[in-house]
């Protein structure tokens, strides 16, 4: 008898424990969920030891999941970052190291790898510095829907136009899962929040009121817990794996870094990284091993079965999961956004309780005894230094040097744009970077100070407080008094108050400053011609097209300077080479029927205005130019008909 219950009590556990395993195919898809909180410090989150805040979504997710300690992103810029996570590659690799660089069809993203598998993804950004269109072009490969903001908002907030607040965007995936119920999905929520400025709304601005950065930090969590209520009532929670991980961190003022993308100190590097298994797997670990955000896409991949690609820059950590692996990874670190100021770029390396900074002036800090980095014990022929600096160059032998991407042409509003989230893009340094090697360059600690200023300077801007944007630039110039972008941004300043004579002043400090800088050429032409002097206009623009002879802009402007100067026959020319360069430009089209009207060619214009007046344009001046060319002609029916035309389209334009 006794054999008998021993039998069969063997035979109801194994059938219990068959009963228990899930359906074969929640095995192979479970859901995954990646949510990544833009600007977020591991410190400041409540799990890792922050008392002064509440963060009970990742507090719960700490909990049910595996808690990595010294997790660190490659990138302390956005879409870097962003792109490390999708490709499991560092920047070096993947090359997006700039705003509007795309990312080459040669790297898999997570979601196309995700896609093939069968699953249905989508994402759903907090910012347009992620979006597909301009700013982070590529990042949406293997998205079956990518929630980019619209091309054209009549809002004049940051809101809707630039950010999304968290809880909207945490909405609009609730959306989408709601009208895509079935199948498997992979779903990245990205909340943008705690990016500067800080500006948390109610009730954490007034909880937080002293510290607006770990208010913005509690509103992502909250929506986060929206968001993880939400996979719980749909009963996806359970049997999902959900990685929650910050893109980079904030400067805080550590180091004299306001804000991130300049150092690669831990303040901007070192981010929190949960990962929750289905059903709870291993709930509650901590891991202290450093590890990088770099290995979440081979973990994702391994966890699901599905191939990883060869030569990535990360590895899965699923070897923390069951504590079969606990040595330390070595950490990469890279930034040139510098580069954007003509400063010169930095590289990192953390490995083995040291960090060593490649910089004009290197830095090497003992972690374990000054986690705080501050004081600085390099020495070149110090042992330490040679072993990393000697990694950093493997590092380098290895990445791709040629066939890097370049930034695409991005519009002048998505530069508006940038500025109007504190950052700069290529076009603002230009030839500043000219230079034979990068270690040649002023070195960021040295210049900290200016940027800060600088940021600080484009944030008022864009809050409309012009008199607070003077005064940091204004000590930018006391810093330097060459600093090309100072002047210009001071320049843009004095343009838009229409103090013309200013704007002059400034744009044309910049431009002795930087000669070969076409952007500074132009802006300068165009105060030039809004102060009256139109020859100096017309002189500044020809020094422009000797630099670079293809640009549109350019001729636009120096086509109307040469209306202004009576010189219709030059009009006409720089017009008729517009159109050239941008054959679809009605801009250009109708300046240059402008040019041919001064002249009496009344049939050319006719002709050109014709070809572009199709009655899906509503444009008024192509119809008042018209009615004017066929009046002239004699043609008063047609003439009639076309001012018709354009009252009518005014009359619409205006608002009700």
């Amino acid at each position: 008898m006794r054999i008998f219950f021993v039998l069969l009590w063997c035979h109801l556990a194994a059938s219990a424990s068959v009963a228990r395993e899930p359906e074969p195919d929640k095995v192979a898809h479970p859901g995954v969920f990646l949510i990544t909180i833009d600007t977020l410090r591991a410190d400041h989150v409540h799990c890792y030891g922050y008392d002064r805040i509440r963060t009970p979504a990742l507090d719960l997710l700490a909990e049910q999941g595996i808690r990595f300690t010294q997790a660190f992103t490659p990138s302390p810029v956005t879409n870097s970052s962003h792109t490390s996570i999708m490709t499991g590659l560092l920047p070096s690799s993947h090359g997006v190291s700039d705003f509007g660089v795309p990312l080459a069809p040669r790297y898999p993203t997570l979601a196309e790898l995700l896609k093939k598998g069968g699953y249905r993804t989508a994402a759903f950004i907090g910012a347009v510095i992620l979006d597909s269109k301009n700013l982070a072009p590529g990042l949406d490969r293997g998205f079956e829907y990518y929630d980019n903001f619209p091309e054209i908002t009549t809002t004049k907030s940051r809101w809707g136009h630039l950010e999304r607040r968290g809880m909207e965007v945490e909405q609009r995936a609730e959306s989408w899962l709601n009208a895509h119920p079935a199948g498997a999905h992979f779903v990245w929520v990205h909340f943008y929040d705690p990016h500067d400025p800080y500006e948390p709304p109610p009730p954490y601005s007034e909880v937080y009121k002293d510290r607006p950065y770990d208010g913005e930090i509690a509103y992502a969590d909250s929506a986060l817990g929206h968001f993880l209520a939400y996979l719980k009532k749909q009963g996806w929670y359970e049997g999902s794996v959900i990685v929650v991980v910050g893109d980079h961190g904030e400067g805080l003022g550590e180091h004299h870094e306001d804000t991130h993308g300049i150092f690669l100190y831990d303040s901007t590097t070192h981010v929190p990284l949960i990962v929750k298994l289905p059903e709870e797997r291993d709930a509650g670990r901590t891991v202290d091993a450093q590890v990088r955000t770099t290995d979440i896409m081979p973990t994702i991949l391994g966890l699901l079965g599905v191939a990883v690609p060869a030569s990535l820059d990360g590895d899965s950590l699923e070897p923390f999961f069951t504590g079969l692996e606990a040595a330390p990874r070595t950490v990469f670190g890279e930034t040139e956004y510098p580069l954007q100021f003509g400063w010169a770029p930095l590289r990192s390396i953390r490995k083995e309780g040291f960090k060593f900074i490649e910089a004009p002036k290197p830095e090497l800090y003992d972690l374990h005894a000054d986690p705080g980095e501050s004081l600085n014990h390099y020495e070149p022929w110090d042992g330490t230094v040679q072993s990393l600096r000697r990694a950093l160059a493997e590092l380098s032998a290895k990445s791709p040097t040629t066939g890097k991407s370049l930034p695409t042409a991005v519009s002048a509003s998505t530069i508006d744009e940038l500025h109007a989230l504190g950052y700069l893009g290529s076009a603002d340094a230009r030839s500043a970077t000219d230079v034979p090697e990068p270690s040649l360059l002023p070195d960021p600690k040295d210049k900290i100070g200016e940027q800060n200023l600088l940021h600080t300077a484009m944030m008022a801007s864009e809050d409309g407080e012009p008199d607070k944007a003077r005064v940091a630039l204004e000590k930018v110039l006391q810093l330097d008094e060459r600093s090309a972008i100072a002047l210009r941004q001071l320049g843009r300043i004095e343009m838009a108050s229409g103090s013309y004579a200013k704007a002059v002043g400034y744009l044309q400090r910049a431009r002795d400053a930087n000669p070969n800088d076409v952007t500074v050429a132009i802006e300068y032409g165009r105060a030039l011609e809004s102060s009256g002097d139109l020859s100096g206009a017309r002189n500044a623009l020809l020094a422009s097209l000797k630099l670079n002879p293809d640009q549109f802009d350019v001729r636009l402007q120096l086509g109307r300077v040469y209306l202004g100067l009576n010189d219709s026959n030059a009009a006409e020319d720089q017009f008729a080479a517009a159109v050239l360069l941008q054959p679809g430009s009605s801009e250009a089209q109708i300046n240059l029927a402008k040019a041919l009207i001064h002249q009496k060619k009344f049939a050319e214009a006719v002709g050109l205005l014709e070809a572009v007046a199709e009655p899906s344009n509503r444009n008024p001046e192509i119809f008042e130019l018209l009615a004017q060319a066929y009046a002239s002609l004699g043609r008063r029916q047609d003439a009639q008909r076309a001012q018709l035309r354009a009252e009518s389209l005014q009359i619409s334009k205006r608002p009700q």
